[in-house]
């Protein structure tokens, strides 16, 4: 189709970190690429990248390969745009899964946008389906699936989120498993966006308790949320790694177009 001839990520500002490209867009530049993605009806995917996802993507070729061709990469950590300020590079804000989710819930619910949540504990996805439908009367959350299921269901799965006909499939599988899975299944979906939320759910459902807003803004969500859940560790100890990348490789961050 003559709409996806020139690839999208190329008309959106983007930086490069460390060989991962991340778009340089604010959230409500986020929703408008997102919302004009579902009414072209193109299978797409969007990656909320963080900078553990950064530090993963420079061993796992795979993963970077998915980011780099993703039509949307969303700077979802303090850490990219500290990364990026220190080169005097502008990425407006953080665009978190989270807070993305929430948008789409609310737009849902003024224009009909129908959204299917995959992953998480079992129940969890439809607790924050719920929540959010209390919260925004009439949202459209037309289906829900945890994402403990082994490869045998995945067939069954694709089929039945494919028959719902979400416009937006949001996948809580935590990195780098929810950008794999989108990647080998978008196109079989046939789901205008799919996107890669991480925790999201277990936020959404009131499970997991995200950090008051002033912690947020100082950049120490990540010791909130380990504090709050230790099995995070494991992520959280790419940080430094990330900082000392940072640090040390200073001209591996650069823009790489300005989206003109």
């Amino acid at each position: 189709m003559e709409a996806a001839a020139v690839p999208v990520q190329e008309t959106i500002p983007a930086v490069s970190l460390f060989g991962v490209r991340i778009h340089a867009v604010n959230m409500d530049e986020a929703m408008q690429h997102i919302l004009r993605f579902v009414r072209e009806g193109i299978p797409r995917q969007v990656v909320t990248a963080d900078s553990s996802m950064v530090v993963m993507a420079q061993k796992d070729e795979y993963l970077r390969e998915v980011i780099n061709q993703a039509d949307l990469v969303t700077p979802d950590s303090i850490g990219i745009l500290w990364a990026c300020r220190r080169q005097g590079i502008v990425v407006p804000e953080r665009v978190s899964g989270v807070d993305i989710v929430v948008r789409l819930v609310q737009a849902s619910a003024q224009t009909g946008l129908r959204l299917y949540f995959l992953g998480a504990q079992p129940g969890v996805a439809e607790e924050a389906a719920q929540r959010l439908q209390m919260r925004y009367p009439g949202a459209q959350v037309v289906g829900c699936q945890h994402g403990y299921f082994s490869t045998e269901a995945e067939p069954d799965i694709v089929r039945r989120i494919r028959e719902a006909q979400p416009d937006v499939l949001c996948v809580a599988m935590g990195i780098p498993k929810q950008e794999k899975w989108i990647d080998r299944h978008r196109h079989a979906l046939k789901v205008p966006v799919s996107i890669g939320v991480g925790g999201t759910f277990d936020v959404l459902s009131g499970r997991v308790r995200r950090a008051p807003l002033w912690v947020q803004r100082i950049g120490m969500e990540w010791l909130w949320r380990v504090g709050h859940n230790p099995r995070k560790i494991s992520k959280v100890m790419l940080l430094p790694r990330f900082a000392w990348m940072v640090l040390t490789n200073q001209h591996a961050i650069e823009v790489v177009h300005n989206g003109r």
